[in-house]
């Protein structure tokens, strides 16, 4: 198996389901549609393409626009619409069907390196509500969908929303001290998360952000000592409280208290090399990748407390 390759496993199972072959460079970011059999990958080679798991192992659409490598991929809940960053310091808006570039935007000295999608209905353009789709739509609100991007510029970082109609920036929110390397939104919307890069305990952390009217940061987690690459929010049924896990460079996986930023479990992965990113498999269990021994199964044990614990690993 090359970088090049896209590859489906049952991860339940263990086994590889399919191979995907298209791209001449490495592949950086994989984005699935829900609910759907498919799923789109960018590459080193500046272009993204999209798969269907059941259908041929070539591509079905191929969008071609960047000039350096993409590093950023999200899918607009419906799934017409595709927004991919790049070092070439752009984003770009794609029509999923015609695989047309509809909106570009640059910014000087500012490139991609994560995006997430949420879905705003909003009273008006102050009075702004996060969510998913069919989630929430007050009377008479506006249907706009956003996309998040994590943008390192020198220094200091920038954590920005943009309105997909005509890709403006909606909301900066306040700076981090290090670059911000993944954000997800959670299920209903109304929060984010958002990872620093660091070394040494310094930085390193994953902050949660109120997505609604304030915006404001509402918790920080600490206690990685190297870049948190991924996040996730962890299904509500999990345990009590909400939580949350973060991946990270030092071979840790830890679960977390949303609300109070409390560890309540952590996993060291020895031998995995940096973890890459974090996925929800079903309520107990899920995904995390490494560099060095691919794809970890992860479960969640509440025999003793919330224990997280590896299963397999393919």
């Amino acid at each position: 198996m090359t970088l090049q390759t896209v590859v489906a496993y049952n991860w339940r199972a263990g086994n590889v389901v399919k191979r995907f072959k298209g791209h001449e460079r490495e592949i950086t970011k994989i984005a699935c549609v829900r609910k759907s059999d498919q799923f789109f990958s960018a590459s080193r080679d500046k272009m993204v393409m999209m798969w269907d798991l059941e259908g041929s192992s070539q591509p079905r659409q191929q969008f071609s626009g960047h000039t350096m490598v993409v590093t950023g991929l999200a899918v607009s809940p419906d799934s017409s619409q595709l927004c991919t960053g790049s070092r070439d310091n752009s984003l770009l808006l794609w029509d999923v069907g015609t695989g047309q570039c509809a909106e570009r935007v640059s910014v000087s000295r500012n490139l991609v390196r994560s995006q997430t999608w949420s879905l705003t209905c909003a009273g008006s353009p102050e009075n702004h509500i996060y969510s998913r789709p069919l989630k929430i739509k007050p009377s008479g609100g506006l249907t706009e969908q956003h996309t998040f991007t994590a943008n390192p510029v020198p220094a200091v970082i920038s954590f920005r929303l943009w309105d997909s109609r005509g890709l403006h920036v909606a909301h900066v929110f306040p700076v981090k001290q290090h670059i911000q390397t993944y954000c997800e939104v959670s299920e209903d919307g109304h929060r984010c998360i958002s990872c620093s890069s660091g070394f040494g305990g310094e930085g390193c952390e994953a902050t949660l952000w109120d997505l609604r009217q304030t915006r404001n940061r509402i918790c920080e987690y600490k206690g990685h000592f190297q870049t948190v690459a991924s996040c996730v929010f962890l299904p509500r049924a999990l345990a009590l409280m909400p939580v949350i896990a973060t991946s990270s460079h030092d071979c840790k996986v830890k679960i977390w208290n949303q609300d109070t930023g409390a560890c309540l479990s952590t996993l060291s992965l020895d031998g995995s090399g940096p973890l890459t990113s974090l996925a929800v498999a079903d309520t107990t269990s899920s995904l995390c990748a490494s560099f060095s021994r691919g794809i970890h199964l992860l479960r969640v044990d509440h025999s003793q407390g919330l224990e997280l614990r590896e299963v397999a690993a393919f």
